[in-house]
C-alpha cells in the first residue's frame, strides 16, 4: 500500500502577520493598468488586433508598479494595495464610471476608489466610446434577446462587462521549459508555415503576439528582481537581506526558464497565474491538479535534503496568502451574483493519473493543511474522490471541513469521467480533469471552456405559462395560450418547455454574441500559449485554438420547479382544490402578503382567505429532497428541460453547449426579481441554488437529501452541478461523526451524484456574525460553488445562507 507523509506542519508567524496585514484596509481600485493600455492602443491603430492586445500586455507589464510586500517569500501583485484591483476599459467601462461613488458604499464587494484614479480612468475611458467588447457584444444580439435580459429571464452580464477566464493552462509546461521554452516553440511553428497558405498573415501575427507577451512577463520578473535586490541593499535585518537575495535570484530564472527547485516551482506558478489576471479581467483561472504538476520539484527536493517539508509548507501558505491578493471590482449586479470579492481560483487534489491508478501524494495533504492554515476562501480547494480514494485524504479532508471552512469541495470521478468523454474528451483527458471556477469539469491545458456563460433562472418561464408570455404588459415569451383552456396537467408542462426553448435559443444567440465579440477584440495571446493547441493551429483560443472547444450556461432553480409543478398537478390537476386562475390569483397576491406593504393592505379577506388554504395545501404536499419518487423524479425531469435543449447547439469556435445546473450566488439576486412560485416561495425571495433541495423543505435527514439529489442525471449536466448541504458542527464530533460524513459522501457518489459540498456552522454563530461583523472578520463560510468571508456578502446572501436547511446524522 502506498505511504504517505501526513505530518501537520503549523502555520507560521509570518503567515499569520501577511494574513492581518492583507485585510488591514478595503479593497482598492487603482488606474495603472487602464492608463498604460490606453496609452499603448492609441500607438497601435493601424495593426492587427491580435498584436495590439500582446503590445499593451508587454506596456503593462514594463511599466506597471512593482512591489514587494513585507515579508513575502513570492513576490507579484496586480496591485499596489493588498486586495487592490486594476480596471479593464477595452472590456466595458460606461458601469465603473456610473458607480464611481458608490463603489465604497455598495453592499457587494465595496472598493475605495481615489478621486485621481476617477480622473485618470474617465480620461481613459473616453478612448475606448464604441470600441469595447460588450458593445459589439450587444450590437450582435437580437432585439428580442435583448428583451429577455432587462426582463430578468437569464443574465450574461459578467461577460458583457470582462474577460472570460475559466481556464486552467498547461503550468507544467511553463515550469519544465519557462517563456523562453515557449517562445522557441512558437519560432519553430512559425518557421513551418507555408507563406502560401491563406491565413498566413494572421498566423504570423499570432505568433508574434505569443512572443512579444512571454518577452513582457520575462521583463515583468526581472523588474522584481531588481528590485528585490535594491531592497537586499538597503535592508538591515540579514533574515530578511537573504530572503530578498533568493527572490531576486529566483525571479532571475523563472519564469524565463524551466524552474530548478520546488521554491522556484513555487514563484513560477504564481507569476503564470497573477499574469493571465493582468492579461484580461476573466475570473476562474483555475490552478487545477496543483499537487500533480509540482509534486516533482518537492519530491527532488527532499529526497536531496534540499527542502524541509516545514519550509515547503510555508511557501505553500504563502502561495494560498497570494491568491486572495487577487480581486475583481464588478459592476453591483454582477458583484451581487458573485458576492464575497470572488476570483474563483479552483485548486484541486486527490483523484486518479491519466493511467488510472491513485494520484493522491504528500503535496495532497499539504494543499488541505494550507486551507487550514491560511483560512481563507482562496483557492477554492476542491477534492476528487474515487473507488480508490485513501482513507487518509478522505479523513483530513473532513477534518478541514469541520473547521467551517466549506473546503474541500467533492467531485465525484465515477460520473465526472464518463460524463466528460461522452463530450469528447479521451480516456487519458478526462481522468486528468480538473474542476474550474465554481463546479466546472474540464481537462486543464486544452480546453477553452466558457463555463458559467449565462445564468438561467428556470423560474421566470414558468411566470411566463401563467401571463401567456407577457411580463409587466411587454410580450417576452411565446404565446402558449390561455391558462385557463389547459385540461391536462400535460398541457401545462408542455407549455412550460415551450416557454423554456424560446428562453435558451435566446439564450444561446446572447453567449454566442458575446463569444463572437471577444474573438474580435478581446483576443488573449498570452493565455493561449499555454493552451493546446493554440501555437499548432496558429490561433488564440476566443477564435477556436483550444482542443476542446464548449459554452457552459447554468440553469437553477430546479427544486422550485419540481416542487411548483408537482404542486399544479396535485392541487389543479388531480385533487381540484383549486384553479389555475385561483393560483394565478394567489402567486399575484404573493400568499397573502402583497408584493410591498400597501398592496397587502388591499386584499380582501375571502382573498385572504384563499391565500391561506392554498399556502396550507402546498406545505402539506411532498417536496424534493426527502427521497420521495413523485417529486423527485419530477426534479429529475424538469432539469432535463434545461440541460437537453442546450446540448444540441454549437459555438462559433467551432465547439458544442454542455448544460450545468449551478447559480454561483446569482440565486439570490435573480430571485430577488422573480415573483411568487407555486412551491410557496414568495416573490422576491431567493430561488434554489443548483440541485439543492429549497431552504428548509429537506426535513426528512441528510441521507434523504442526498438520496434525491443522486435521483438525478449528472451525466448530462456536464458543465457541473451544486449540491450544498449545512450541517450543525456537532454532527461532525468525534471518530463516529468523521465516519458517517465520509460514509454520507461515499453513499452520494455511488449513487451517482456529481458534487457535494458543505457548511458546518450553527444559525446562531451567523445570526452573532451578521450583527457584530466586527467581531467575525475572518469568518469563512459556503456560498455556492466558493467560499468567502460571511460579512463581505451582502445581507440577502447571508439570509440566504442562514435559512438553509441545518442537519445532523
Amino acid at each position: 500500500m502506498k505511504k504517505y507523509n501526513t505530518t501537520v506542519e503549523p502555520k507560521s508567524e509570518r503567515i499569520t502577520r501577511l494574513v492581518d496585514r492583507m485585510f488591514k484596509d478595503m479593497p482598492e481600485v487603482e488606474s495603472y493598468r487602464a492608463v498604460l493600455l490606453t496609452e499603448s492602443y492609441k500607438q497601435t491603430e493601424d495593426e492587427l488586433a491580435v498584436l495590439r492586445r500582446a503590445k499593451a500586455f508587454a506596456h503593462v507589464l514594463e511599466n506597471i508598479p512593482v512591489v514587494i510586500r513585507e515579508e513575502e517569500l513570492i513576490v507579484g501583485s496586480n496591485s499596489t494595495k493588498p486586495r487592490g484591483c486594476q480596471t479593464y476599459p477595452e472590456y466595458s467601462n460606461k458601469w465603473l464610471e456610473a458607480e464611481f461613488d458608490t463603489l465604497a458604499t455598495r453592499s457587494a464587494d465595496p472598493f475605495y476608489i481615489s478621486e485621481e484614479s476617477k480622473k485618470a480612468l474617465s480620461e481613459a475611458h473616453k478612448y475606448w466610446d464604441g470600441k469595447t467588447v460588450s458593445e459589439l457584444a450587444l450590437s450582435l444580439m437580437t432585439p428580442e434577446t435583448i428583451l429577455s435580459i432587462d426582463h430578468n429571464i437569464f443574465t450574461v452580464g459578467n461577460y458583457l462587462y470582462g474577460g472570460v477566464g475559466h481556464v486552467t493552462v498547461n503550468y507544467g509546461e511553463v515550469l519544465a521549459i519557462g517563456y523562453n521554452g515557449i517562445i522557441q516553440k512558437t519560432k519553430d511553428a512559425m518557421a513551418k508555415c507555408d507563406i502560401s497558405e491563406k491565413d498566413y498573415p494572421e498566423k504570423c501575427a499570432f505568433y508574434d503576439a505569443v512572443i512579444t507577451s512571454c518577452e513582457g512577463v520575462i521583463t515583468y520578473a526581472n523588474r522584481h528582481a531588481k528590485l528585490a535586490r535594491e531592497e537586499a541593499e538597503r535592508c538591515q535585518d540579514e533574515t530578511r537581506k537573504q530572503e530578498l537575495l533568493q527572490i531576486a535570484k529566483n525571479c532571475e530564472n523563472v519564469p524565463a526558464n524551466g524552474a530548478t527547485n520546488f521554491y522556484e516551482a513555487c514563484q513560477s506558478f504564481w507569476f503564470v497565474q497573477q499574469l493571465i489576471q493582468i492579461e484580461s479581467s476573466g475570473h476562474s483561472i483555475s490552478p487545477g491538479r496543483f499537487d500533480q504538476y509540482m509534486y516533482p520539484y518537492y519530491e527532488k527536493d527532499i529526497k536531496e535534503g534540499k527542502i524541509t517539508r516545514a519550509f515547503a509548507q510555508e511557501l505553500i501558505d504563502s502561495l494560498w496568502v497570494k491568491l486572495n491578493d487577487l480581486t475583481k471590482c464588478r459592476d453591483l449586479g454582477g458583484a451581487e451574483g458573485f458576492a464575497g470579492y470572488g476570483a474563483f481560483q479552483n485548486l484541486i487534489v486527490g483523484g486518479q493519473t491519466p493511467d488510472g491508478v491513485d494520484a493522491t501524494n504528500d503535496l495532497s495533504f499539504m494543499c488541505i493543511q494550507a486551507s487550514h492554515n491560511v483560512f481563507l476562501p482562496q483557492p477554492s480547494l476542491s477534492m476528487r474522490v474515487w473507488n480508490g480514494t485513501p482513507d487518509d485524504l478522505m479523513v483530513a479532508a473532513s477534518g478541514l471541513t469541520k473547521t467551517g471552512i466549506g473546503l474541500p469541495a467533492f467531485y465525484n470521478d465515477e460520473v465526472i469521467i464518463p460524463a466528460l468523454m461522452s463530450r469528447g474528451l479521451t480516456l487519458q483527458d478526462a481522468r486528468d480533469y480538473n474542476i474550474i471556477g465554481c463546479v466546472e469539469p474540464q481537462k486543464g491545458g486544452k480546453t477553452e471552456g466558457w463555463h458559467d456563460s449565462a445564468f438561467f433562472n428556470m423560474c421566470r418561464p414558468l411566470e411566463l405559462v401563467f401571463s401567456n408570455g407577457m411580463d409587466n404588459g411587454v410580450l417576452v415569451g411565446k404565446q402558449t395560450g390561455d391558462m385557463n383552456n389547459f385540461k391536462t396537467f400535460d398541457e401545462f408542462y408542455t407549455a412550460y418547455k415551450t416557454q423554456m426553448d424560446y428562453q435558451i435559443s435566446l439564450m444561446i444567440n446572447s453567449n454566442n454574441a458575446v463569444d463572437k465579440a471577444h474573438s474580435i477584440r478581446g483576443l488573449n495571446p498570452f493565455q493561449s500559449c499555454m493552451i493546446e493547441d493554440c501555437i499548432g493551429r496558429g490561433k488564440t483560443v476566443q477564435e477556436g485554438g483550444a482542443v476542446y472547444n464548449f459554452t457552459g450556461p447554468q440553469g437553477f432553480g430546479v427544486a422550485n420547479m419540481a416542487d411548483s409543478l408537482y404542486t399544479v398537478k396535485e392541487l389543479v390537476f388531480e385533487q381540484n382544490k383549486i384553479t389555475l386562475e385561483q393560483l394565478k390569483k394567489v402567486l399575484e397576491l404573493n400568499y397573502g402578503y402583497g408584493v410591498n406593504e400597501e398592496a397587502a393592505k388591499n386584499i380582501s379577506p375571502e382573498d385572504k382567505q384563499l391565500c391561506e388554504n392554498v399556502k396550507k395545501w402546498i406545505d402539506e404536499l411532498p417536496k424534493f429532497g426527502n427521497d420521495l419518487d413523485e417529486v423527485d423524479l419530477l426534479a429529475r425531469d424538469v432539469a432535463y428541460v434545461f440541460t437537453k435543449p442546450v446540448e444540441k447547439y454549437k459555438n462559433p469556435r467551432g465547439g458544442t453547449f454542455q448544460a450545468g445546473l449551478y447559480p454561483v450566488s446569482a440565486n439570490v439576486p435573480l430571485g430577488g426579481q422573480t415573483g411568487a412560485t407555486p412551491d410557496g416561495r414568495l416573490a422576491f425571495t431567493p430561488v434554489a441554488d443548483g440541485v439543492s433541495p429549497s431552504a428548509g423543505k429537506d426535513v426528512a435527514g441528510p441521507t434523504a437529501a442526498v438520496n434525491s439529489v443522486s435521483k438525478m442525471d449528472h451525466f448530462i449536466a456536464s458543465n457541473g452541478t451544486l449540491f450544498n448541504q449545512k450541517f450543525h458542527p456537532t454532527a461532525l464530533d468525534g471518530q463516529s461523526g468523521i465516519e458517517n460524513f465520509i460514509s454520507l459522501i461515499r453513499v452520494f457518489f455511488e449513487r451517482k451524484g456529481s458534487h457535494i459540498q458543505f457548511n458546518v456552522v450553527d444559525r446562531d454563530t451567523l445570526r452573532e456574525a451578521q450583527e457584530h461583523p466586527d467581531k467575525y472578520k475572518q469568518l469563512v463560510v459556503r456560498v455556492a460553488g466558493y467560499s468567502a468571508i460571511f460579512v463581505t456578502l451582502s445581507k440577502s446572501l447571508q439570509e440566504d445562507i442562514i435559512n438553509r436547511t441545518e442537519l445532523t446524522f
